[in-house]
């Protein structure tokens, strides 16, 4: 509805320039917003005001020509009125938005996509933990705006893939085999020290008694590196086949996995060094290679390779990146955990410094988690093993009401995730909120004996019977379900159809405490069981979009 009422004004503008009532041809950008106050109409433009300098006319001198050039007044709009310095009130015929109702019915689960994507290969990678401990509550925000944004950007016509980087070398590995090995010995030396850098969580002693009955004593006998490394390769690929089990549980599916050591194995870290090498944007100082990100608008350079000849995590970064773009993908997504803030102006750099543009490549920022259990904090130190496992999270509360209390706050805003709050079954909980009205319907339409069977329900004498103002709301709020998907996919921000699935839930709840939906009049019944048919689908549309699932019974 609002992109005909923007048609309207722009071709109201364009006749009047035809017919000499505005002196200048010039059109700006057409802005077209609902007014927060009722009384002022279904929409409200400032289009008169944005025009007053070009045309060099009052603004409601300039209101009252487009009014009066206004063609179409008998279809969709109702009355038109000027307020304040020259604003555009337009209120729309209430038979105009039964429009949306046919539009949902006959587009059915596609209702809300578009092609604003022209299949664009992009790539999005996300959660990316070291395979280094379980994941934690906090990747499983990662995970869920991840998941759900790839989702949206798939419904927009956009072609995705979905990438796990596996940070599979390095220090963090030596030191995860270190730690591992040490808890090993453990079982055979009744002294053994344990620093303080090494993994310190209850996971650590789990791997290390496998390893014992595995191999029994037979390590003790290898070289020291060389047992640290059979630690190293057991454990990560154990921690790796939990972390793939949890998201599995968590509706989480990636489309690859990539391995950082393959980088290494393949000579593509050292081809990439090589190559900006002979670019001069890699350059030696003190023994060390240096990367001239501050000639790409770092704060300063960055070395790649130490001193002792060992590349840095940046020299992979480099090499990944380079890999992404030459595998086809035209835009990268990467979200990373908010305390890697310093790292987006480097890989930009790099991604510059190759040739590429670096406005293809975008980060999303994934904020802290406060888990709470009744309204107290959940005390938490990665550091030193003590954190709440993103598996006992979804055991708990289940990955539905998970993933979308995740997605219910913008992902740079803190989220303060209430676990008693989550399991509960009353509105409080935004889920269940949601989750209950398709439910609710889906029990009406059994009663009706037409579940499954909506398609075949459209009676335009009975869509006539939806007047009363809290059926107009639904329909106007369900006309809004496009705009909220294109501008989640354009901003790359999950959250706003959380909020609007809130919104619809809330405005539905209200319609049915109020109405009767099986009235004694039969095309009134038909009538609502179209409305509420219509909302069911868009409910379910976006907690599709969001990896929650839509049950028919609760």
């Amino acid at each position: 509805m609002k992109q005909k009422v923007m048609t309207l004004i722009t071709e109201a503008v364009k006749k009047a320039c035809q017919k000499g009532d505005l002196p200048s041809s010039d059109l700006p950008d057409v802005s077209v917003e609902e007014p927060k106050i009722e009384s002022h109409g279904d929409y409200s433009s400032n289009i008169a005001m944005i025009m007053a300098s070009i045309q060099k006319m009052p603004p409601r001198k300039i209101a009252e020509i487009i009014i009066s050039n206004l063609d179409d007044r008998t279809s969709i709009l109702d009355k038109i009125e000027m307020a304040g310095p020259g604003f555009i009130n337009f209120y729309i015929k209430t038979s105009a938005w039964h429009d949306i109702l046919y539009a949902v019915h006959a587009e059915g689960s596609r209702f809300g996509a578009s092609n604003i994507g022209n299949q664009e290969k992009v790539q999005l990678e996300f959660v990316s933990a070291n395979p280094t401990g379980p994941l934690h509550v906090g990747h499983g925000r990662g995970a869920a705006v991840g998941d759900s944004l790839a989702n949206i950007l798939k419904f927009c016509g956009y072609d995705v893939q979905k990438e796990y980087y596996i940070n599979d070398s390095g220090r963090q590995i030596k030191t995860l085999g270190r730690s591992v090995f040490l808890r090993y010995i453990g079982f055979f030396k009744a002294e053994t020290l344990f620093p303080d850098e090494c993994y310190q969580g209850e996971y650590i002693s789990a791997i290390a008694v496998e390893i014992e009955k595995l191999k029994g004593e037979s390590l003790l006998a290898l070289p020291e590196d060389e047992a640290i490394l059979f630690c190293a390769e057991y454990a990560a690929k154990n921690i790796l086949s939990d972390i793939k089990s949890d998201l599995n549980s968590f509706g989480v599916v990636f489309d690859n996995w990539f391995s950082e050591q393959s980088l290494y194995d393949a000579g593509k870290v050292s081809s990439a060094l090589n190559y900006f090498k002979d670019l001069n944007i890699i350059y030696e100082n003190e023994g060390a290679l240096w990367f001239k990100t501050k000639d790409f608008g770092d704060e300063k350079d960055r070395v790649v390779v130490r001193q002792n000849g060992l590349t840095t995590y940046f020299a992979s970064d480099i090499a990944y990146h380079h890999d992404k773009f030459k595998r086809g993908f035209t835009r990268i997504i990467d979200i990373w955990g908010a305390d890697h803030h310093g790292y987006i102006a480097r890989i930009k750099a790099a991604i510059e410094a190759s040739g590429q543009n670096k406005n293809n490549f975008n980060v999303i920022l994934i904020q802290l988690v406060n888990l709470l259990r009744d309204g107290e904090a959940v005390a938490m130190s990665t550091r030193a093993g003590e954190f709440v496992k993103l598996k006992d999270v979804i055991e708990e509360v289940g990955s539905d009401a998970a993933r979308f209390i995740f997605l219910t706050r913008h992902y740079e805003s803190p989220l303060d995730f209430d676990i008693e709050v989550a399991k509960k079954k009353t509105n409080e909980n935004p889920v269940y909120y949601v989750q209950y009205v398709h439910a609710r319907i889906c029990s009406i339409m059994r009663k009706q004996k037409i579940l499954n069977k909506e398609n075949n329900i459209i009676n335009d004498d009975a869509i006539k019977m939806l007047k009363e103002p809290e059926e107009v709301n639904l329909l106007k709020i369900m006309g809004r379900y496009p705009e909220v998907i294109k501008l989640s996919a354009e901003s790359m921000e999950p959250h706003r159809i959380a909020f609007y699935l809130i919104t619809l839930a809330s405005c539905f709840h209200t319609y049915y405490n109020k109405h009767r939906i099986l009235t004694d009049i039969p095309l009134l019944i038909d009538g609502r069981i179209s409305l509420i048919a219509a909302v069911k689908k868009v409910i379910c549309s976006g907690l599709m979009l969001l990896g929650v699932t839509a049950p028919e019974k609760m």
